[in-house]
């Protein structure tokens, strides 16, 4: 196993220092700009979506932004795909570790939580198990054909009741007949020799050297030492998301979580990938640099939007339910005409038409199932 602490004994801080500056300086600009900013909700809702579109782009997979809206919505226009589930998934994470207290995510509790240990892997976006969840071994209810003779159509009835109920629950993910015993992985899909637990161990003990470093400078390491040590097999963009984390809690960044698998996209490949682990640290504080700097563009630009589509309020009657549009807009990449119509408690023909008197730009170019959007 590599030992990652080398990354912190051969620190080249002339090479260091002037990316460091300017990561500092641009996430600064960024936390302040959007702690005073009336759009920062929907700021912050908004990149929950594009840096988990951005994660799967880096991974050489491309999720378009409209289905990833829309699966969240629970309003797929096809049948969703891996690509879709693996973003809605890294979605579900920022959303979670965004809405928890600054410390949790690299707590032993929130680490657990968020590799799916300590019984936290079932539970929902924000942490809470589903309460009505059934559990594994619970017998289904009622089956749904009943005979009353003993003979052979009260067997084959029997054996159609039996089939049609696992088949409803191994649907609805409370059975998995061909999976391991539990706390036994699948050696299909995992390599039983890779110690989890000691590569994550590994990287705490890394991240525990840096604090006496700089914040951005940390991050950048937590993001490096992860990809180095690849503590889980099959979550390589969760160590962004904790690199985000640590800037939050160590008081960079108060009031957003950054965006870093944006930001890891402006950073060319080759740099990226290097083979001198100097030149990768210096592509990740660039890939912070230009995750705040694009953050920065996103809220000049939805702000504008905002004031303008605000502008065609005038003289609106006070029930109007236009300025609860804007404000739901700028939340979403774009919105359909369901989902405004379930956010507003109109009819989907009444979110049509609230769309055409705002004058919103439709995003699908489709006759049917359309969305629409601001810039």
């Amino acid at each position: 196993m590599t030992n990652a602490r080398d990354l912190l004994a051969d620190l080249d801080w002339r090479a260091l220092a002037q990316p460091l500056a300017r990561a500092e300086d641009a996430l600064a600009r960024l936390d302040e700009r959007l702690g005073k900013s009336p759009i920062r909700e929907g700021w912050i809702a908004r990149t929950h979506f594009l840096d988990a579109a951005a994660a799967l782009w880096l991974e050489g997979e491309l999720v378009q932004i409209e289905d990833l809206v829309l699966h969240d919505a629970g309003m797929d226009v096809r049948a969703p795909t891996h690509e879709l589930t693996r973003a809605h998934s890294i979605l579900r994470t920022r959303r979670r570790i965004a809405s928890a207290a600054p410390a949790w995510a690299l707590s032993s509790v929130g680490l657990d939580a968020l590799r799916g240990r300590g019984g936290e892997g079932a539970s929902n976006h924000r942490g809470e198990a589903d309460e009505d969840e059934p559990a594994e071994d619970e017998e289904v209810a009622s089956a749904p054909f009943a005979a009353e003779d003993d003979g052979e159509l009260s067997e084959l009835f029997a054996s159609v009741d039996a089939a049609i109920a696992h088949a409803d629950k191994t649907l609805a993910g409370e059975t998995r007949p061909s999976a391991p015993p539990v706390g036994e992985r699948d050696p299909l899909i995992y390599d039983l020799d890779w110690d989890e637990d000691a590569r994550l161990g590994e990287w705490r003990a890394t991240i525990a050297a840096t604090h006496d470093l700089p914040p951005t400078l940390a991050a950048a390491i937590a993001a490096e030492t992860w990809n180095v040590i690849e503590p889980l097999q099959h979550a390589p963009g969760l160590g962004r998301l904790l690199a985000a984390a640590l800037l939050r809690e160590r008081g960079k960044t108060g009031v957003h979580l950054a965006c870093l698998a944006e930001g890891a996209r402006a950073a060319p490949r080759e740099r990226r990938r290097a083979r001198d682990s100097a030149t990768r640290l210096i592509a990740q504080l660039g890939g912070i640099t230009a995750a705040a700097k694009l953050g920065l563009e996103w809220h000049d630009r939805w702000f504008l939007a905002r004031m303008l589509l605000l502008r065609k309020l005038d003289r609106r009657r006070s029930t109007s339910r236009l300025p609860q549009l804007v404000d739901y807009v700028v939340t979403r990449p774009i919105v359909s005409a369901g989902m405004i119509a379930r956010e507003l408690g109109v009819t989907p023909r009444a979110a049509q038409n609230l769309v055409a008197e705002l004058g919103l730009r439709e995003a699908t170019g489709r006759g049917r199932y359309r969305a629409w959007g601001i810039l």
